[in-house]
């Protein structure tokens, strides 16, 4: 999926350089571990967890289905969360200019890894 250049509103760079989002990662990856400890609590809580037949099993599967089907969300929301501890929020976005990035960034780099 492409991302706009830059914020259709405030106008700052969301490539800040070359590979910048390759930490996202592990963000994403911390967030599915939490998710499926989560859905695994839940899973024992209310249907349980036994050896004796296939119910960690079928948890298994829709945890898969489940990860599968938020995987775009959770792509979008490590990024964010990704961007956010980098570019730090300006109330007034609206009068200051975003830094410029453009010495960061190598077309000839771009999408090339």
């Amino acid at each position: 999926m492409l991302m706009n250049k830059d914020c259709t509103v405030c106008r700052q760079a969301s490539e800040i350089e070359v590979g910048f989002y390759y930490g996202t990662s592990y963000v994403s990856y911390v967030l599915t571990v939490g998710l499926s400890l989560l859905s695994l609590g839940l899973w024992a809580l209310t249907i349980g967890l036994s050896v004796n037949d296939n119910r960690f099993f079928i948890w298994m599967g829709v945890n898969a289905g489940l990860l599968f089907l938020l995987q775009p969300w959770l792509m979008r929301f490590s990024r964010s969360l990704w961007i956010s501890w980098f570019v730090k929020y300006d109330p007034d976005w609206k009068i200051h200019q975003p830094e410029d990035v453009s010495e960061r960034l190598n077309a000839e780099q771009a999408n090339n890894w």
